[in-house]
């Protein structure tokens, strides 16, 4: 047994089924390791794709993903994606190969103070420094990554603590010589290295047993739970906006939707929350939104802080009464302070909630019927957008007919801002944790990793990317991972030959288009190339037939590119961020 193989079986301990990578000669013994264990190694093409994939399937799974990347280059193309899982608040561990413990600052191949510069993209940054560091360091890195807010674990693995003793003696050159070399500063040297050596492997591997770290989840307080209660009962018009953090419990998610439903509050969804309540659920609201929290006179945030997606609280009634619930205690009253702030994990407050004697079934009738009311107004004028003609294809008629072919087995990624921003109020996802999407941080190019811990964590559902044709240019060479590993993806790339969001508010300030500029590039020949199957629509007569073909060569073990070359809309008009 050598250091990557201890590593592989405190990952199998933790539940870890999967790791995501690019290989490099620094991590090779985790690699080789995980694979003997039983562990699945998906080789990406690079390396923040491989973390990306990391935070999808523990969104997806609730145990925290694994990426391994290598020394230096590795580790920095992995910090975005770190960023986004910080942002996001999903639970990994990032696997870094460092150089070797003795020759760190000594001008080896690939080292650099990563721990410094990763620092401030993850909760906590990790070393191992002997082989009695790799099991409690692991178990460590997990049970951070998962507790209070969830994030990333940066753990860095030399080199010479992964292979065996015996090859990194004879590396050293710090193997059995002779004693009586009239060198002396070569025995010196010898017997640093054999003591450094000695040092570093003082723990049998052999005999180092992994167990598998316990977290505790925050729990709120029962008077605060029956406050909120009493809060709800005196409202005439509640409503809730759940956030990312309701969906910590994955393998619960089917329970909280039984006890959102029994609040019976009208409610809207965001960041994984998505498709908690299924498609056509009567308490759920997808357009209107600022409307609604106007004119609320409660409102229950569950998992999501008074950010820009709320205009920093200003979004939201002044008089009405807000009961906040997050893991973080900043996040919690961020730009506003709540009425009732609780400092707890949101899933665990909503189930106690709903076993509360006394919440009401639902608002008043007026309250839902002028809701319901603007949303019938909404989707009219959406359904009056799909009919404009143009001279390629309306991206709202073909967003619609997308929508038709998302099954109960589907999983939708969203990667991208103009196209994806449409979609988001167009395509409903079908049941929880069937949406990702980069959350906050507003990352592009999270469509191909995230699809990839999809496909991973889901095997055999329909796993469609959503791409801006902006964002498909950072990932479409994983076509390549997706046709080796057998993930048959669609994506779809809404390509109107721009950058469209940031495009329509710089002309308009500016009067330039400087940068926002593309082609229209044939991207489905990317899939082709790599062993897929490509198509093209270029018109809306041609939806229908080629979006049936895409999911029949899907299903048959393709992976597909739709390139849709689609005309500019104006249904996102102003949706630049400050």
């Amino acid at each position: 047994m050598n250091g990557g193989d201890l590593i592989a079986a405190v990952l199998k301990e933790e539940g870890v089924r999967r790791i995501f990578t690019l290989c490099g000669g620094h991590i090779s013994p985790i690699l080789v390791g995980c694979k003997k264990t039983g562990i699945d190694v998906i080789d990406t093409r690079d390396e923040a794709n491989a973390v990306f994939a990391a935070d999808a399937t523990a969104r997806m799974t609730g145990v925290p993903g694994v990426a391994a990347v290598t020394a230096g280059p590795g580790v920095t193309n992995s910090v975005t994606a770190l960023v986004n899982a910080l942002m996001a608040q999903s639970p990994l561990v990032l696997l870094g190969g460092s150089a070797a413990t003795v020759l760190k600052g000594r001008g080896s191949l690939q080292d650099i103070d990563q721990r410094s510069l990763v620092a401030g993209a993850v909760k906590r940054c990790l070393a191992i420094g002997k082989t009695c560091d790799i099991v409690p360091v692991l178990h460590s890195a997990f049970l951070i990554a998962k507790s209070g807010v969830p994030g990333p674990v940066f753990v860095e693995c030399p080199i010479d603590l992964l292979y065996g003793e015996e090859l990194v003696r004879a590396m050293y050159g710090a193997g059995a010589g002779d004693a009586a070399a009239p060198d002396l500063r070569a025995r010196l040297l010898r017997w640093y290295l054999n003591r450094h050596v000695d040092r570093m492997y003082s723990c049998d591997l052999e005999s180092m047993k992994p167990e598998k770290a316990s977290v505790r989840d925050i729990r709120p307080a029962q008077g605060r739970v029956k406050r909120a209660a009493d809060m709800i009962a005196g409202a005439r018009k509640p409503l809730m906006v759940l956030g990312s953090q309701v969906m910590l419990h994955p393998r619960e998610a089917e329970r909280l939707t039984t006890a959102v439903r029994k609040i019976g509050i009208p409610v809207y969804l965001t960041g994984m929350a998505r498709g908690l309540l299924g498609k056509d659920d009567p308490l759920q609201f997808r357009h209107r939104r600022k409307e609604a929290l106007r004119e609320a006179d409660l409102v229950i945030l569950a998992g999501i802080p008074f950010d820009f997606r709320l205009d920093y609280g200003r979004a939201v009634n002044p008089r009405a009464r807000v009961i906040s619930v997050n893991r973080s205690r900043q996040d919690l009253t961020m730009n506003r302070r709540p009425s009732l702030p609780l400092h707890a994990d949101p899933f665990m407050f909503l189930m106690m909630l709903s076993e509360m004697a006394g919440v009401r079934a639902a608002g008043p009738d007026e309250w839902l019927a002028i809701l319901r009311g603007r949303e019938s107004q909404r989707e009219l004028e959406i359904e009056a957008m799909a009919s404009e003609k143009g001279e390629y294809v309306n991206p709202v008629r073909l967003l619609k007919k997308l929508d038709e072919r998302i099954t109960d087995n589907s999983i939708i990624v969203a990667d991208g801002g103009d196209f994806i921003g449409t979609a988001s109020y167009i395509t409903r996802p079908p049941a929880p944790l069937t949406w990702l999407d980069p959350g906050v941080f507003g990352t592009l190019g999270v469509g191909a990793g995230f699809a990839m811990g999809a496909a991973a964590a889901r095997p055999g559902s329909d796993v469609w990317i959503l791409y801006g044709d902006g964002a498909a240019g950072y990932t479409l060479q994983e076509f390549d991972t997706f046709a080796r590993h057998g993930m048959p993806v669609i994506a779809v790339i809404g390509n109107d030959a721009c950058w469209s969001q940031i495009y329509r508010e710089q002309v308009v300030y500016f009067g330039d288009d400087v940068g926002t500029r593309l082609t229209y590039a044939d991207y489905h020949r990317v899939a082709e190339a790599y062993g897929g199957a490509g198509f093209v629509i270029t018109g809306d007569d041609r939806i229908d037939q080629v979006l049936d073909e895409a999911v029949a060569a899907a299903r048959g073990g393709r992976p597909v590119i739709v390139n849709v070359r689609i005309n500019r809309t104006e249904f996102r008009k102003g949706s630049i961020s400050m």
